[in-house]
């Protein structure tokens, strides 16, 4: 069942165990899998992010880039220091300054255009990020993301952006979709990745697939990191 944003949220008390005993739900159900699971703590606030790492979570998701720096600034050291943080929400050109400087890996660009900003941005913090390609394959219109089409007539562009390292690809499934289109869909973002990798020479390892409701069937079919939110924090 999906939760309403508003019945998220700020207020929430965590228990550490809670969330432990709920990933571990979660590693069961993909067991003998290595996937990365990233906790998807963009509807809840310092509490939830303290909460997931006390439970032995170190990879975090934010959609939101000013809530997000935020709530990364004022965690403990510790936590900071060692966590890896994702931006997996639609990035503004105008935000592009503070998520690079505060986040490990993008994970949702969709243009040119962005990664050219993300490029220019890192290489003045002399840095080089990490970054994944959104991939809308399913054409929902009210979704971000490339084409792949339009994708693969960017790519060798975005390849020869200093500031950047393209590990991978992104997708997000449509809400309500039945098992068979999922599969589907995931599995036509895998043999997409495959077709950059044969016909740009490059390695593209990582595959960002699958959230709370859907993420058993992107393992499946090849995701390499699922992002979750509910299942974990619920």
């Amino acid at each position: 069942m999906l939760i309403p944003s508003q019945d998220w949220g700020e207020g929430l008390k965590f228990d550490s165990s809670m969330v432990k005993t709920n990933l571990q739900e979660i590693q069961k159900n993909i067991a003998h899998s290595k996937v990365k699971i990233i906790a998807v703590t963009k509807y809840f606030g310092l509490e939830g992010v303290i909460a997931g790492y006390d439970a032995g979570l170190r990879d975090f998701g934010e959609s939101r880039a000013k809530d997000a720096v935020e709530k990364i600034e004022a965690l403990p050291d510790e936590i900071r220091n060692n966590s890896t943080f994702h931006f997996i929400g639609h990035l503004q050109s105008n935000k592009a300054h503070k998520v690079v400087k505060y986040f490990d890996v993008i994970h949702s660009v969709d243009s040119l255009k962005i990664a050219g900003i993300i490029s220019e941005t890192a290489c003045h913090l002399n840095k080089r990020e990490k970054i994944l390609l959104q991939v809308n394959n399913a054409g929902e219109e009210q979704k971000f993301g490339y084409t792949k089409e339009a994708l693969k007539d960017d790519f060798a562009e975005i390849l020869k952006l200093e500031g950047v390292e393209v590990i991978g690809l992104m997708n997000i499934a449509p809400l309500g979709a039945d098992k068979d289109t999922l599969a589907e869909l995931f599995r036509d973002v895998r043999f997409f990745r495959d077709e950059l990798e044969a016909e740009f020479n490059v390695k593209l390892p990582e595959l960002s697939m699958g959230m709370s409701d859907d993420y058993e069937i992107a393992v499946k079919e090849g995701a390499t990191i699922i992002r979750i939110g509910r299942k974990l924090f619920k």
